[in-house]
């Protein structure tokens, strides 16, 4: 893939606190991570409860439960991160 793909992320809500809602705080590591190689990243909200899904040129290349992404940060520590960092770059 290409450096400066477009990725968009599609996010379902979650519950936090009792309260199910889209909400972007587990999702700041994973923009950031993708951000600093070189990628766009653009925020879809969707239906899907508890769902991340990352798609390039139209197709999905990584999924995951939202709650499986750390909270906050820049998303260097994550394993989850390194992994949809990777998926996206041997997207095609």
């Amino acid at each position: 893939m290409p450096k400066n793909a477009r990725v968009t992320l599609c996010c379902g809500p979650y519950e936090s606190s009792g309260v199910v809602e889209h909400r972007t705080f587990r999702l700041q590591g994973l923009q950031a991570a993708l951000t600093a190689r070189g990628h766009q990243c653009v925020l879809e909200e969707t239906r899907e409860r508890n769902k991340v899904e990352l798609v390039v040129n139209g197709e999905v290349v990584f999924n995951c439960d939202v709650k499986q992404l750390e909270f906050g940060g820049d998303g260097k520590l994550d394993p989850v991160c390194r992994e949809a960092v990777a998926a996206v770059e041997e997207a095609h």
